[in-house]
């Protein structure tokens, strides 16, 4: 790995900071942990780093022997972990553990993002639990402005894509709340049901795919470490 200097120091803490401490790093690793190859789906997923960052941090990277870089057909780019990259899966989920299980409740909901959101959940649906054709999910959050109000999941084939315009299919579920709740449920600081029994959160549509919601959607993989304060 190439030193990038910063502390000066021999400590293999030290050493690893000066890899994995500067701003975005760390999210960039959690992105391709997820299994985001492309610039474009890294960039769904940080949607608040700009682009020239985002080059940057994967340059250093690769640098680092962190990730490595193919060049695909027709000049696309690919982007996966080495297996340098692939040890810092325990590390990167480990700060999400420790920060659900220690940090309060009010900060997770401090920064709400609906493009996280969405993309999150986007790749942890479970379309196994879905039906076998194409199912088309709308979420509606009243609250926001238009460019953001409304998105969609369409599920077909095996394979989820989100979108925040109108596919155009019939809808098989609406599903209506505001984005704190809708994030809370993902971050299992809530439930389903408690939230449709509170009428924070409202699902119209195919029943059996409303009663099934908690199952097919999935939750962040940090949804289940047991939390200390609330």
């Amino acid at each position: 790995m190439n030193n990038r200097g910063g502390y000066g120091q021999f400590c293999p803490v030290s050493m690893a900071s000066e890899i994995l401490c500067s701003r975005w790093t760390t999210l960039v690793v959690r992105e391709l942990l997820c299994g985001s190859t492309r610039f474009n789906d890294l960039r769904r997923g940080l949607p608040k780093m700009s682009p020239a960052l985002l080059s940057k941090r994967l340059k250093e990277l690769q640098q680092a022997g962190v990730i490595t870089v193919s060049r695909k057909t027709k000049g696309s780019v690919e982007y996966h972990l080495s297996e340098a990259g692939e040890e810092l899966r325990s590390l990167i989920m480990g700060l999400g553990n420790w920060a659900q299980h220690w940090m309060e409740s009010r900060l997770s909901l401090k920064n709400l993002d609906p493009s996280l959101l969405m993309w999150d959940m986007r790749r942890s649906l479970n379309v196994k639990l879905l039906p076998g054709h194409r199912c088309t999910i709308q979420f509606l959050y009243p609250e926001l402005p238009g460019s953001q109000k409304r998105w969609w999941l369409v599920v077909a084939d095996g394979a989820v894509d989100l979108c925040n315009f109108d596919p155009g299919h019939q809808l098989d579920l609406l599903v209506t709340s505001s984005l704190r709740t809708m994030t809370a449920i993902w971050m299992g600081l809530t439930t389903i049901k408690k939230e449709s029994d509170t009428g924070q959160l409202e699902i119209d549509g195919d029943q059996a795919l409303a009663c099934s919601m908690q199952q097919w959607l999935g939750l962040s993989a940090f949804a289940f470490e047991p939390r200390r304060v609330q």
